[in-house]
């Protein structure tokens, strides 16, 4: 169906299972992911430092908020997919991630965890996992961001 607003292609996630496609600046398709996790962060300027300098994001969208704050940040993986994040208040989305929390962890698929790892810890980053070949066939490793939420970069693409 097409959205009247957009002009773009749209597709009804109840009836279909398969990635929607976007346009691109340069009008080539591409696959947009279906997933977005979002991380609310109360030092956001630190995250997005960490996130994009040493884990390799690169961000596509920051909308700002009040006193340095970020209400909606889009952030994109070079081998796909994304992530988005904002800070952390009482009002953002009804209050989560509210202090107190327990850490959380996503997993990012990427060609190569050991260049994330070597990143990081010539950075100086907590490294929660060193690089390791696990059971069901990736290789992994696990980096906590200045907040506490653990990111694990890791070959397997799921099944």
């Amino acid at each position: 169906m097409t959205n009247p607003t957009t002009d773009t292609a749209t597709t009804d996630t109840a009836t279909t299972d398969t990635a929607t496609t976007a346009e691109s600046s340069s009008g080539q398709g591409r696959a947009t992911p279906g997933v977005w996790p979002g991380v609310l962060y109360d030092d956001i300027a630190a995250a997005r430092g960490f996130l994009t300098g040493v884990l390799g994001f690169t961000e596509t969208l920051i909308v700002p908020g009040e006193n340095g704050g970020v209400v909606h940040g889009e952030l994109r993986w070079p081998e796909g997919g994304g992530v988005m994040v904002g800070s952390r208040s009482p009002e953002a989305h009804d209050g989560a991630g509210a202090a107190g929390r327990e850490p959380q962890w996503i997993y990012v698929v990427t060609a190569d965890p050991d260049a994330v790892y070597d990143r990081a810890r010539a950075a100086g980053a907590t490294i929660r996992q060193e690089p390791h070949d696990t059971d069901y066939g990736s290789r992994n490793v696990a980096v906590a961001d200045p907040e506490g939420t653990v990111w694990v970069f890791g070959t397997y693409p799921g099944a």
